[in-house]
């Protein structure tokens, strides 16, 4: 009977591979959620290098943009420097061709105030109008090269 396991044995030898089998499994199990859970940190990754990249993109656009854009001025060091000019000439000049006029009239003293705003300065004049002062908007119009829809009554502000 020396050659031949015994029943007892028999088991004791099965329930060791089972026990065996179940750490095994258990093992497999434990790397089958850290390989699960790394395919989800790499999907989140993926996900954050793909929003990166387009962030890049978008910057690298609003760059261009900023620096080719000469439309609209873009106030980016605080509100536009004011330009105070005495000589009506020096005035013309510097406001030929502005994005926007406004006039201010003062009758009564036979004044005017026109402020320009162009490329990011407000450009102020204060004097004597013309004799017509009803056609101080046409000839503000011709003066500096804007045309009459640009130019309005009232005043040009800051903030």
């Amino acid at each position: 009977m020396a050659g031949k396991p015994s029943k007892d044995r028999a088991l004791e030898a099965l329930d060791f591979v089972i026990s065996v089998l179940k750490e095994h499994e258990k093992d497999l199990d434990r790397l089958v959620n850290k390989l699960a859970q790394t395919a989800v940190a790499s999907e989140k990754v993926e996900k954050v290098e793909e929003r990166i990249s387009s962030l890049q993109t978008e910057i690298s656009n609003l760059i261009k943009l900023v620096s080719t854009s000469r439309e609209a001025p873009i106030y980016a060091r605080g509100p536009p420097v004011i330009v105070r000019c005495k000589k009506w000439e020096e005035f013309k000049a510097l406001a030929a061709g502005a994005e926007t006029v406004s006039i201010s009239l003062k009758e009564a003293e036979r004044t005017f105030q026109a402020d320009a705003l162009k490329e990011g300065r407000v450009v102020a004049y204060a004097g004597k109008f013309p004799e017509d002062a009803g056609l101080l908007k046409v000839w503000l119009s011709k003066e500096l090269g804007v045309s009459e829809e640009k130019i309005f009554e009232g005043v040009l502000t800051i903030g």
